[in-house]
């Protein structure tokens, strides 16, 4: 890298363990991507986090030749874990980036569609009954635009579908139409 790794915390102090790694996880994004020229690692916990714990927020702001990448990511209570995410996170922009400039570019499918069958709305989590009576899970970090909490049983979503480590889960869930049903 042209530039040593740039690390910012706010609203709590980083421990020099917690730096140590984020600058490991950053020198090995140049295996994925060698003509890395600068990364700025932003590490955001909540006001009360010596009482709650997280979610911490973790963004990461890459530059390339000719771009700049970024992404965020959002984890629970535990930072080594938001770190983990934040950073696979940049290493599937990186290969995306690669694969853009080769101009082998993935092809993405359309999202599905859905309705939510249950939602358990204290745990985050929810199910979703595709039209061929399959169940895919999602979590309240996979709706999109902090929409979770306007879900109901029976609001139509759009969703794209990825196998999870315990089955199918949904990556993306969108409301469909942008609007929640009605009391029935």
């Amino acid at each position: 890298m042209q530039r040593p790794v740039q690390i910012t915390s706010r609203d709590f102090q980083l421990t020099p363990a917690m730096e140590a790694q984020i600058r490991e996880r950053a020198d090995d994004l140049q295996l994925y991507f060698p003509r890395l020229t600068g990364c700025h690692v932003v590490v955001e916990a909540p006001v009360h986090h010596h009482r709650k714990g997280g979610p911490f927020n973790v963004r990461i702001d890459l530059r390339v030749p000719r771009a700049e990448l970024s992404v965020n990511r959002q984890s629970g209570d535990d930072l080594a874990v938001a770190i983990r995410d934040a950073f696979d996170a940049a290493r599937r922009r990186l290969e995306d980036h690669l694969r853009e400039l080769r101009r082998d570019v993935k092809v993405h499918e359309l999202p599905s569609v859905g309705r939510v069958a249950r939602i358990f709305a204290k745990e985050g989590y929810g199910f979703l009954e595709t039209p061929d009576n399959r169940e895919i899970y999602f979590h309240r970090h996979s709706v999109l635009d902090e929409h979770f909490d306007d879900l109901a049983p029976g609001t139509a979503v759009r969703f794209v579908e990825e196998e999870g480590e315990k089955g199918p889960q949904a990556s993306t869930v969108a409301i469909a139409g942008g609007k929640r049903p009605g009391p029935s």
